[in-house]
């Protein structure tokens, strides 16, 4: 699972607890005016988004894949997996740039339900971030952004499985006040999520709507500049038909 900032690793079998306070006290922190005060907009993808995922995982690199997904996944992989995702069912996550380029995206896979008995409900969380966007970040933002979503729909934990030398994404988890378990090569996070109130709520629903009026902004900007490019290229061709006939 790909993500931006450099982290150092836990030691093989070491499991790093935190105190449940810590693990919940970065939640309702981040719906205050803090969170909106470099606030990054993360949307929603639908079907519709399908073609610009699957742009966006083919676009990462072979090491990028293998951070991601575990193991070098090959065009073929990629799109099958891109072409398999729920999207009634989970959640995916994105962020564009200026162009609508999606620069990063996360997805929050629910387990089918019903989930295991005796177990609370689970949610895992896994990301991505093309190297031209990093050092912004973003994998951290949609983290944030995954747990809010998740526990507003009654999760209780959020789940991270990732490679031990995918240090940024642990380190992601492990600042959030997740407990960090690492197995040899591979690690495994846990992250408790306190229950939804009004606050978490109305936080969510601020940002989602946010985040559609920027990405309709985006939209109009580049529509317009396409116009005035057009425009731009009908005078060009006027002016050189004008100068051949004049020779």
């Amino acid at each position: 699972m790909t993500a931006q900032e450099p982290s150092s690793l836990a030691d093989p079998g070491h499991t790093e607890p935190e105190p449940e306070s810590s693990a919940l006290a970065w939640l309702p922190q981040k719906l205050g005016l803090q969170r909106f005060a470099s606030w990054v907009p993360i949307r929603s993808l639908a079907r519709r988004h399908r073609k610009r995922i699957l742009t966006h995982l083919l676009s990462l690199n072979e090491r990028d894949r293998y951070l991601r997904f575990g193991y070098p996944a090959s065009d073929e992989q990629i799109s099958k997996y891109a072409m398999s995702l729920d999207f009634a069912r989970d959640e995916v996550l994105g962020i564009f740039n200026r162009r609508l380029q999606l620069v990063a995206m996360a997805h929050l896979a629910y387990e089918p339900a019903p989930q295991r008995q005796g177990k609370p409900a689970m949610a895992e969380f896994g990301v991505s971030v093309l190297a031209s966007a990093r050092g912004r970040g973003f994998g951290a933002r949609l983290f944030e952004h995954a747990a809010l979503h998740a526990r507003n729909r009654g999760i209780e934990t959020l789940f991270i499985h990732a490679l031990s030398e995918n240090a940024p994404m642990l380190k992601i988890a492990r600042s959030a006040g997740a407990t960090v378990e690492r197995d040899g090569s591979e690690s495994e996070a846990w992250l408790r999520l306190p229950p939804d109130s009004v606050s978490s709520h109305v936080g969510e629903a601020i940002e989602r709507h946010m985040a559609e009026l920027d990405f309709q902004f985006k939209r109009h900007v580049r529509a317009f500049g396409d116009f005035i490019d057009g425009v731009a290229e009908v005078k060009s061709q006027y002016r050189d038909a004008g100068k051949a006939a004049k020779q």
